[in-house]
């Protein structure tokens, strides 16, 4: 758990957890086991609201320094 200048926009809580998902597109890419993209998950520990960011491995870093307020 982390402690910043984050605002939940659901309830206002300023407590959260990153984390991550892995989904893919299509049917299709599910069965071959294909494209699959990763979203990085703010979630707010007060209400559990979570926000998901699209982000390549290579913009991680971006995503945590947005949300941090570095």
């Amino acid at each position: 758990m982390i402690r910043t200048k984050y605002s939940c926009p659901k309830c206002g809580g300023h407590e959260f957890e990153l984390g991550e998902v892995f989904m893919a597109g299509s049917v299709i890419a599910k069965i071959m086991n294909l494209e699959f993209k990763k979203f990085s998950t703010v979630t707010c520990t007060k209400c559990t609201f979570t926000e998901l960011y699209k982000t390549p491995k290579k913009e991680m870093q971006n995503v945590l320094d947005f949300v941090i307020g570095r």
